[in-house]
């Protein structure tokens, strides 16, 4: 059978907004309090998908997440009916309530981490959720994740949904942010990658001014989950250095496509090792592999942080030729479009690069790539999942109407406090399940 790479891009949340609340992450700082629009928000996102739909890609969508979340909000201890609960926390800990707010659940790569059937010893394509745990808005995203992904890939005699992994700092596991792969073809077996900030019981360098998100005892328990072969998976050490200087996923330093890394030169602890690690893995399988190295001299790690030139989507097209995915920010610093530019007059396995305005995901730290979740697919595996999450350009029409419909074009921080943005958001997301066939997958909806 054939297999694809599907993207699952998720919709931006009504309740999007510039809380401030990702420590290590430079734009969600830099921009703290200031005025989002959700509608263009949710419009931008819906465009790239329905982009790379009419160029030939697999696309899906997920749902946002329920928020505010009033089940955080009961849990930490406020009571009555849920205005009283909104207005309460507004009043009494507001960075309790914009947690609950926060509309993260958009950067899917951040929602799983995924195992194709080609790499697991089941046969199944494998999902774990990712706890999340360093970050209270996005620790309380897993189990609403979960549910949602029980909704879209049902089938389990094709698909395994795991449990995230206990939420603790010493499994804390980011999703696919921090993992790729590499396979000659989709539908052949792969070597999985698995990059992380620190190990929580080994020995080895850690960043100093912001945190590791992701262990190594989380990637390997993730890979146990999966059923991967020990042979076909390679553990990297993100560089500490690049850490602190606010790469806190992987995914805003490197991103890989079938046999291709593209990296900065900072990326990993013993960079050349990694190389010569993936090589040889992949080698056993008869497969090859090429890392395309950006020097620092062209393009600095400040560069690759304020442009997310890494934060792009690597896409192999049906006639072979990959494309790169990146944001317009991408244009607007001169070193980076610089780079970007001479790719043409170099041997590398870029062909085109594809520039999308993504400015209110941007805004708050997350690019092309933290706005999608891959999932390997063959034809069995697609065709079993629910088909109503796929863009086309009917869905396009109703989720564009649907947004009007439902979302305000400005938030700040202080509109938080208004209960009626959570009426909105839940007549929103009760329309939704029933444009994506979801059923009731909300807590609201139970």
């Amino acid at each position: 059978m054939q297999a694809y790479e599907a993207n699952f891009d998720g919709l931006v949340g009504p309740t999007h907004n510039y809380a401030g609340l990702s420590f290590g992450n430079v734009a969600s700082r830099s921009n703290e309090k200031s005025v989002a629009n959700p509608k263009a928000a949710a419009k931008q996102g819906l465009r790239k998908m329905k982009r790379l739909a009419d160029l030939g890609f697999q696309q899906g969508v997920l749902p946002p997440l329920e928020r505010p979340s009033i089940r955080l909000l009961r849990a930490v201890g406020f009571s009555g009916d849920d205005a009283t609960v909104i207005s309460r926390a507004a009043r009494e800990a507001p960075e309790l309530l914009a947690a609950a707010s926060s509309a993260s659940a958009m950067w899917t790569a951040n929602a799983a981490t995924v195992s194709p059937s080609a790499d697991t010893e089941d046969g199944r394509v494998h999902f774990t959720p990712a706890n999340l745990a360093a970050k209270l808005h996005r620790a309380i995203e897993h189990g609403e994740t979960r549910r949602s992904l029980g909704a879209i890939f049902a089938d389990e005699a094709r698909f395994r949904i795991h449990h995230a992994l206990p939420g603790t700092p010493a499994l804390g596991d980011e999703g696919a942010a921090n993992h790729t792969r590499f396979a000659r073809e989709y539908g052949e077996k792969g070597v999985e990658f698995f990059v992380y900030g620190k190990s929580e019981y080994g020995q080895g360098p850690q960043p100093q001014r912001y945190p590791a998100r992701q262990t190594l005892e989380a990637s390997r328990a993730v890979a146990r989950l999966h059923g991967l072969d020990g042979d076909a998976t390679v553990f990297a050490q993100q560089s500490p250095d690049v850490i602190d200087a606010g790469v806190f996923h992987n995914d805003v330093i490197a991103v890989g496509n079938r046999t291709t890394l593209f990296c900065h030169e900072r990326a990993f602890v013993d960079q050349h090792k990694v190389y010569e690690e993936l090589r040889a893995k992949l080698d056993a399988q008869g497969t090859p592999f090429s890392a395309l190295e950006v020097p620092a001299n062209e393009v600095s790690v400040e560069d690759a942080v304020s442009s997310y030139l890494f934060n792009s989507q690597l896409l192999s097209s049906a006639d072979g030729r990959q494309l790169l995915v990146v944001p317009q920010e991408c244009r607007e610093n001169a070193r980076v479009a610089a780079y970007l530019d001479s790719l043409g007059g170099r041997d590398t396995p870029i062909d085109e690069v594809l520039v999308f305005d993504l400015r209110e995901s941007m805004k708050n730290g997350g690019g092309p790539a933290c706005l999608r979740l891959r999932v390997v697919l063959n034809d069995a595996e697609r065709a079993a999942v629910n088909a109503r999450v796929w863009m086309n350009d009917a869905l396009f029409t109703q989720l564009d109407a649907w947004i009007d419909t439902h979302y305000r074009d400005r938030l700040a921080p202080a509109d938080l406090a208004d209960p009626r943005l959570l009426a909105e958001s839940r007549a929103a997301l009760d329309e939704l399940t029933t444009i994506l066939g979801l059923g009731a997958v909300y807590d609201f909806q139970r």
